[in-house]
């Protein structure tokens, strides 16, 4: 995602394109199964929200999926997982042929998710808080038998204030200690960063997961943030007053998470380390890709059934994940 530094401080560029997808249609663009694709990286943390989403809630039918490659220059994502480096639906090298289909010469950063009209070829929307919301809220007459409320109605106050904190000083926090270039700037983003892990944990000391009794839209937030926290933001954005390894109720928490169909076998660990050591050329300048973190301890028991809760509430687990858009082999932690 996008943003600038000012004064040392690292400000994200929050002026997304915010069309939504609705039921209605008010924006002109209405819910239809087929025609729109959803274009993502396995490794960006706000992308594999929707890579979760889409899978728990069962949409791989209603809404297609295209995955960039981990690494990218400075004009945009590109598809270079594809043959002859073309997306096979879209039939185009790069995703910001997309943003110009829209709006030409697209000032802004060329971000994923983005969720493209596949008729005209432009994009709809990269606003990535809302598109979750609107895949629980807005396509629910596509979503799968079972599929869990990730944004149930009574609890969306709850939940819209715990992910209001964990965006700005965790999921963005890291971001702000790692692109901070003045020492105050990057003590004040780690201090901020390591109070909020602090209040997670103690959270989720004593309840399995972050608001009711069941997975919800603020676990997905957290976790992406949590499943990349050892492998680079520990040691590449400079977050190291401790591992997640060393953070008891956190780690066990997302493991379990990890372990739960839908969040793990969608993260890729090798994408997501090529893309944080080899772009970020400012920071880790010789684009060295670090071999470790060990990983198999991803997949250890992690006793968080003994504080109760129910995983997808009446709802069940999605099944395998589609040959199609399986992670790689050798790329996850098994």
């Amino acid at each position: 995602m996008g943003g600038s530094v000012s004064g040392g401080e690292f400000d994200r560029d929050t002026k997304y394109i915010t069309t939504r997808i609705t039921v209605d249609g008010r924006d002109g663009y209405p819910v239809e199964p087929g025609r729109y694709r959803l274009i993502v990286a396995r490794a960006c943390p706000w992308a594999n929200r929707t890579i979760i989403v889409r899978r728990l809630l069962g949409l791989e039918d209603a809404l297609s999926i295209g995955f960039c490659g981990p690494t990218h220059d400075v004009r945009s994502w590109t598809f270079d997982l594809d043959p002859g480096g073309v997306d096979p639906v879209l039939k185009i090298p790069r995703l910001q042929d997309a943003y110009f289909a829209r709006i030409p010469n697209y000032p802004k950063g060329i971000t994923v998710p983005a969720i493209v009209d596949v008729p005209t070829g432009q994009v709809v929307t990269n606003d990535f808080a809302q598109m979750t919301l609107d895949l629980s809220t807005e396509w629910s007459a596509f979503h799968r038998e079972g599929a869990p409320q990730l944004y149930p109605e009574p609890l969306r106050a709850e939940i819209d204030d715990v992910i209001g904190r964990i965006y700005t000083d965790v999921n963005n926090g890291v971001y702000r200690c790692g692109f901070a270039s003045s020492q105050d700037a990057y003590e004040e983003a780690y201090d901020r960063l390591f109070t909020a892990l602090d209040w997670l944990s103690a959270r989720l000391e004593n309840q399995r997961y972050l608001v009711g009794e069941t997975i919800t839209e603020a676990d997905i937030r957290l976790f992406t943030t949590l499943v990349r926290f050892d492998a680079v933001y520990h040691g590449h954005f400079k977050c190291n007053r401790a591992k997640l390894t060393e953070m008891p109720a956190l780690w066990a928490y997302a493991r379990d998470l990890f372990q739960t169909p839908g969040f793990g076998d969608t993260v890729d660990f090798v994408q997501t380390k090529q893309h944080y050591y080899i772009v970020h050329t400012n920071i880790n300048p010789t684009q060295i890709v670090p071999k470790g973190p060990e990983l198999a301890n991803w997949l250890t028991p992690h006793g968080r059934e003994a504080l109760g809760g129910r995983p997808f509430g009446d709802g069940t687990a999605p099944g395998p994940t589609r040959e199609t858009e399986r992670v790689p082999a050798g790329h996850g932690a098994g």
